[in-house]
């Protein structure tokens, strides 16, 4: 217990802030990636980055809290029937990205209500992940730096969640069922890539110049948010026009800096109490 004290203590005391990570993120290698976000389409803001961590021998997981089942402007459809579609989207997404679909996980809770779910419950869940996965690297929704960023309702809630169940995953004593009768052992995550950060906020930009059509090919798997089938949902396959307008619509949200194609993140290495700061 004493070299545990000692060891926390010393990781408080240099805590590091520093604003790009020492291995860029373009030369990662080996590391296990763990991404969270609240909706199945959230990983359109680090695809490029996924893809190309995946295809130079890293480890990449997805897991989403939500099923998406409430997101359309289409009254034909159902929740269970949205639940389904952007399931089907999220394997069409990854097996663009070159990510296994195996390596995808739905917590399923309801679109639109994760502030209001049992957040023990769900904290719980992710620490249990983390602590299986073990990952070197969290990807996750920015809660701001310094104060609050402003996200809608269910990204709010996962960007809180995901720092909570980060800083609950290095205690042994937290959740400590895990612990004793499932065998898996407390962790620490000392990476973090927070996307959908304030722009004055990010400071790393990753190039994903080789795997920007990649990205656009993924994102246009989501057929029921990118394209006509918000509103009147006809199945994954658009015409030749509108999958064209699509894929250049998606091109352009793109962001460039020196003529290469980048996807930003406020990068942040430490313990999980200071994320905020």
């Amino acid at each position: 217990m004493r070299a545990l004290t000692v060891l926390i203590g010393m990781l408080l005391l240099t805590v590091n802030v520093c604003a790009q990570p020492d291995i860029p993120v373009e030369e990662w290698t080996g590391k296990t990636i763990l991404f969270i976000g609240a909706h199945p389409d959230e990983d359109s803001y680090a695809q490029g980055t996924l893809g190309m961590l995946n295809a130079k021998g890293n480890e990449v997981y997805i897991v989403i809290l939500t099923t998406g089942n409430v997101g359309t402007q289409d009254p034909k459809l159902s929740m269970s029937d949205l639940a389904n579609i952007r399931l089907q989207e999220s394997q069409a997404a990854l097996e663009a990205m070159g990510i296994p679909g195996d390596n995808y996980i739905n917590l399923g809770y309801d679109d639109g209500m994760l502030e209001f779910e049992d957040k023990k419950e769900i904290v719980a869940s992710l620490v249990r992940l983390i602590r299986y996965y073990k990952p070197d690297v969290v990807f996750s929704l920015d809660p701001g730096k310094g104060e609050q960023r402003w996200h809608k309702a269910d990204s709010r809630a996962a960007a809180y969640l995901t720092a909570d169940a980060a800083r609950a995953a290095m205690w042994p004593l937290l959740f400590q069922g895990q612990i004793t009768v499932e065998g898996l052992e407390a962790h620490t995550v000392e990476e973090y890539m927070l996307y959908d950060a304030a722009e004055e906020d990010i400071n790393t930009w990753v190039d994903i110049s080789e795997f920007k059509d990649m990205k656009i090919n993924a994102t246009s798997k989501y057929v029921s948010q990118w394209s006509s089938g918000w509103y009147n949902y006809q199945g994954p396959e658009l015409s030749e026009e509108e999958a064209a307008e699509v894929r250049d619509n998606i091109s352009k949200d793109i962001k460039y800096i020196d003529g290469k194609a980048v996807e930003g993140f406020r990068y942040y290495h430490g313990i999980p109490d200071y994320i905020g700061r």
